[in-house]
C-alpha cells in the first residue's frame, strides 16, 4: 500500500537556528498541515510537513526520540537525521495533547517494530561461532541504544565494526586455536580421524551453515555500511551536546556559588510565578475589556451610519418644506389677488344692481303713467 497519512493537524513550523542553537527561526508563514505517515513496506512512521510544494518537515520517528511540551500551545522534538530541532506552535492546548500522545503511541510502534526485526535477526542467525559474535554485537548495540534513551541523547547509536564482529579481544579469542585441554583432552589425531569418517550428510550440513553464515555477514555488512554513513555526524552532535552539557553545568555551578539561599530563590520563583499568574489574568482582563471595546466601536459606527442617513432625510425633508413654504406663497398670493377681483366684481354688481333699480323705478313709474293714460282714454 506505500505510505499513507494516518493523522493530521495544522500548526505552526519552527526549526532551531543551527548558527546559535538557541533561537527559533520560522519555516512556514502561515499555520500549514502536519501530518503522520506510515510506511507498511519498511514499517516506519514519518512526520511530514509541506508548504506549498517545499518540504519543512521530514522527520523519522525513533525510539529515542522524545517530544516535549514547552508550553500550553507549544512542543519541540529533535531529530538526529536531519541534525536539528523541530517546532510546532498550536493553536489551542487540546491540539498540542493529541498531537503529543499520537507521537507517545507510533513512538512506541516503532520500539515494538524495531525490537521484533533484532529478534528475527537473532531467530534466524544459526547457533554457530559466528552467529555468537553476531548476537554479541547486537546485545551490546542493544544495551548503547537503551543507555543513550536514559541519558537523554537524541541521536541513536551507531553499529559499529566492534559491534558487529565484536571487540579485538574477542576476534583474538575466536581466531586463537584453543589449546589441548579446552577441547576435552581429545587426542588431535582422534578429532581429525572423526572428522575424515563423517557422513555426507554432516557435510552438507557445515555447508549449508556456511552459506547462511555468509549471507548473515553480507547483510551485517550491509547494515554496518549504512550505519557508519552517518558515524561521523553523530560524533559531531554528541561532541556539540557534550560542550552545550559542560556549559550548562559550568553556567549552574555559577548559578549556585551566586544564589546561595536556596530557599529565597525558590521564594522569589514563586513569587514571579505569582506575579506572571496575576499578569496574565490581567492580560486577559485587557484583551476581554478590548473585545467589548471593539464592540462599541462597532455599535458607535452603526450610529454613525443611521446618524449620517438621518441627517441627509433631514436635508431633504428642509428643502420639500422649503419648496412647499415657496408653494405656499405663491398660494397666498394668487388667494389674495382671487379676494381682490371678487371684491372688485361686488362692487360691480353693487352699482349694477343700483342701476338696475333706477331703471325698474323709472319702468314702475312709466308704466303708472300709461295705465293713467289708458285710463283717462
Amino acid at each position: 500500500m506505500g505510505e499513507q497519512p494516518i493523522f493530521s493537524t495544522r500548526a505552526h513550523i519552527f526549526q532551531i537556528d543551527p548558527a546559535t542553537k538557541k533561537n527559533w527561526v520560522a519555516t512556514s508563514k502561515h499555520a500549514v498541515t502536519v501530518s503522520y505517515f506510515f510506511d507498511s513496506t519498511r514499517n516506519v512512521y514519518r512526520i511530514i510537513s509541506l508548504d506549498g510544494t517545499k518540504a519543512v518537515i521530514n522527520s523519522t520517528i525513533t525510539p529515542n526520540m522524545t517530544f516535549t511540551k514547552t508550553s500550553q500551545k507549544f512542543g519541540q522534538w529533535a531529530d538526529s537525521r536531519a541534525n536539528t530541532v523541530y517546532g510546532l506552535g498550536f493553536s489551542s492546548e487540546g491540539h498540542l495533547s493529541k498531537f503529543a500522545d499520537k507521537f507517545v503511541e507510533f513512538k512506541e510502534a516503532a520500539r515494538l517494530a524495531k525490537e521484533k526485526n533484532q529478534e528475527k535477526m537473532e531467530f534466524t542467525s544459526t547457533p554457530s561461532q559466528g552467529g555468537a559474535v553476531t548476537r554479541k554485537g547486537l546485545a551490546a548495540n542493544k544495551h548503547a541504544l537503551k543507555k543513550e534513551s536514559t541519558s537523554g541523547l537524541a541521536p541513536p547509536s551507531p553499529l559499529t565494526s566492534e559491534s558487529v564482529n565484536g571487540t579485538e579481544d574477542e576476534r583474538a579469542a575466536t581466531d586463537t586455536p584453543q589449546p589441548f585441554e579446552a577441547r576435552g583432552g581429545e587426542e588431535p589425531s582422534h578429532n581429525a580421524l572423526v572428522f575424515s569418517h563423517s557422513s555426507p550428510n554432516v557435510n552438507k550440513h557445515w555447508e549449508a551453515e556456511l552459506a547462511a553464515l555468509k549471507g548473515n555477514n553480507a547483510k551485517l555488512t550491509a547494515a554496518l555500511l549504512e550505519s557508519t554513513a552517518n558515524v561521523k555526524q553523530w560524533k559531531q552532535q554528541l561532541a556539540a551536546y557534550q560542550e552545550e552539557a559542560e556549559r550548562l553545568h559550568r553556567r549552574v555551578t555559577e548559578l549556585e556559588c551566586v544564589s546561595g539561599q536556596t530557599t529565597a530563590t525558590r521564594s522569589d520563583k514563586t513569587a514571579l510565578n505569582r506575579t506572571i499568574e496575576e499578569l496574565e489574568e490581567a492580560l486577559r482582563s485587557k484583551e476581554d475589556e478590548l473585545e467589548r471595546l471593539k464592540m462599541d466601536v462597532q455599535s458607535a459606527n452603526q450610529f454613525h451610519s443611521q446618524r449620517d442617513s438621518l441627517t441627509h432625510k433631514l436635508q431633504t425633508v428642509e428643502q420639500m418644506n422649503q419648496a412647499l413654504e415657496a408653494q405656499l406663497g405663491e398660494l397666498e398670493q394668487r388667494v389674495e389677488a382671487d379676494r381682490r377681483e371678487r371684491e372688485t366684481f361686488r362692487q360691480s354688481l353693487r352699482s349694477l344692481l343700483q342701476l338696475l333699480d333706477g331703471k325698474i323705478l323709472e319702468l314702475s313709474q312709466l308704466r303708472e303713467a300709461l295705465a293713467k293714460l289708458l285710463e283717462c282714454s
